[in-house]
């Protein structure tokens, strides 16, 4: 297959085969200015010096206009030797005896430069006007293919496609760039079209990475050449020199949209090919739309991905649901039949009470789950004292102590910390950041509870001296079931508890959030909305009090 380049046409507008073509022009034009000036010879008696200079000015005009400029200039120069050669006198001598002679032939010599440049840069622009003309008909054919397309790798197979024959390659190929670091998965072919290239041995590679994945990373442009070399073009921020797009083996371009790569289009061909300026910005223009098209791709995934996760997620929670109120019934019968054996003296009555108890708390958790994560749970704040809730907090918790300590403390500076909650949901909340602090506690270690009004919120904060949270699971541990790494499978929850927690604070306008301890440990925060002592007054006092009866809870 020939290379890409540009070349000269013949009389009727096709192309001429190269250097021949020249020398055919060449010849043709040179054997019409020798007819013409045959003939003028013949009939130089009749004729006057300007007849002869517009006779030998129109065969520089036709050469210029199908030859080109270099040819003009050329018919020029001998139109002017054989101008003074033939009709100036002395004839068949280049000697000049009339003053007046030296202007005729200046003018004739200077009209015939000037027309041929005028003509060659006509004839250049014609030409110019004509490839912009086909590049809008090839991007309306793009644009026709890319909107029938169905879907989006359909999309990108019709980009690569009209690539390919319009360049006349015998490949092009559309990767796309995925999400992760694995270089295995990172790029993705998408799209390919036309016969398939020799392909090499071995995949080519820079600085260690296979090529067309540097060059979705790095952003830069690569061209491999017939020798087997390979030149790097500029990048995002205008490094690196320029390309020169010949000898071109393979050609790699990275796929950008708003400053990001999405992937690389890949032209390829059997033989060493060159593009011309034409061809160059015909091939910047399609990558845009091939990396619009590449991003289209990206998208449509993620939003099948999204909605594949939120069926799953309503699964789930129906699932959830639906089991845990059918564990109910069989749950309440275990423990009765427990309760009657135990009356029998079987003392392994206790442990199958205890197992239903821990079952039934784990039902009721994946209930109360289910109800915030579908919005049905009902939340009624009232005017509350943090003292009350702290020690309401400390009563429920009291069983799983075993000899361990729990120390509360108020804020000095304001004894009578007021918020607006719902008592029943922060008190869940709370029991369970105190459950989790005494279940990754070491057993010798004290958990530390304390509260303090933090301008608009009260801040409930959980202290405890366990293991802490690696800084990249801080956001982690509050999904659903979720456990530490290397933790034991049976560590007596669900991972339930943080989930939880955070999501009844927030329901009730608050926030769960975790902070490291210094000097090693955990700080769990329950924020709740903070009241002010004249709501207290304009309630008559009714709601909450220190020491109130909710405290005995």
């Amino acid at each position: 297959m020939p290379t890409l380049t540009r070349t000269p046409l013949q009389p009727g507008g096709r192309p001429l085969a190269g250097a021949r073509g020249q020398r055919v022009l060449w010849a043709v034009w040179l054997g019409a200015l020798v007819l013409v000036t045959g003939g003028m010879l013949a009939v130089h008696a009749a004729l006057d010096k300007a007849h002869v200079a517009l006779v030998y000015l129109l065969v520089v005009l036709g050469g210029s206009s199908r030859g080109g400029r270099v040819l003009g200039l050329g018919l020029a120069v001998v139109a002017f030797l054989c101008f003074n050669f033939f009709f100036i006198p002395p004839y068949h001598t280049l000697a000049i005896a009339e003053p007046l002679d030296w202007l005729v032939l200046a003018a004739f010599l200077v009209t015939a430069v000037v027309a041929a440049q005028l003509l060659a840069r006509a004839r250049a622009e014609a030409h110019a006007a004509r490839q912009r003309a086909a590049e809008i008909d090839r991007l309306s054919v793009l644009g026709a293919e890319t909107l029938n397309a169905g879907r989006a790798e359909e999309a990108l197979a019709a980009i690569a496609g009209v690539i390919r024959a319009t360049l006349k390659v015998a490949r092009c190929e559309i990767y796309l760039r995925g999400d992760g670091d694995d270089a295995g998965s990172a790029i993705a072919l998408v799209g390919e079209a036309g016969v398939e290239a020799p392909a090499p041995a071995e995949p080519a590679t820079y600085a260690g990475a296979p090529l067309v994945e540097w060059v979705a990373t790095s952003g830069r442009p690569v061209i491999e050449r017939d020798d087997g070399t390979v030149r790097i073009g500029d990048g995002p921020g205008g490094e690196g020199p320029p390309l020169e797009f010949t000898n071109v083996r393979t050609l790699l371009v990275p796929l950008r949209v708003r400053d990001r790569s999405v992937g690389v289009l890949r032209i390829a061909h059997s033989a060493a090919l060159t593009l011309d300026r034409a061809q160059e910005r015909f091939v910047s223009a399609l990558s845009y739309y091939a990396a619009l098209g590449a991003e289209r791709v990206r998208l449509v995934a993620a939003a099948e991905r999204a909605d594949a996760l939120r069926q799953a997620d309503k699964l789930k929670d129906a699932l959830l649901a639906s089991v845990s109120h059918d564990l109910r019934t069989p749950l309440t019968t275990i423990k009765a039949l427990a309760h009657d054996i135990g009356a029998e003296g079987d003392e392994r009555a206790v442990t199958i009470e205890e197992e239903a108890d821990r079952l039934n708390r784990f039902v009721a958790a994946l209930l109360d789950l289910s109800r915030l994560t579908g919005g049905a749970l009902t939340v009624s704040p009232e005017l509350n004292a943090a003292e009350d809730l702290i020690g309401a907090a400390l009563q429920r918790v009291s069983g799983l102590l075993a000899g361990r300590a729990v120390n509360a403390s108020l804020d000095a500076s304001d004894p009578l910390l007021l918020g607006r909650f719902d008592f029943v949901h922060a008190l869940r909340a709370l029991v369970n950041l105190i459950e989790n602090a005494l279940r990754y506690s070491p057993s010798d270690a004290a958990v530390d509870v304390s509260v303090r009004r933090a301008g608009d919120a009260l801040e409930f904060t959980v202290a405890d001296r366990g293991p802490g949270v690696p800084s990249a699971e801080r956001d982690r541990i509050f999904e659903p079931f979720y456990r530490p790494a290397g933790s034991p499978p049976d560590a007596g929850g669900a991972g339930l508890g943080l989930s939880i927690a955070r999501r009844l604070a927030e329901v009730q306008g608050g926030a769960v959030m975790h902070q490291p301890r210094e000097g090693g440990g955990s700080l769990f925060v329950l924020r709740l909305p903070a009241a002010d002592l004249s709501e207290l007054r304009a309630d008559g006092g009714s709601e909450a009090s220190p020491g109130s009866s909710r405290g005995s809870l």
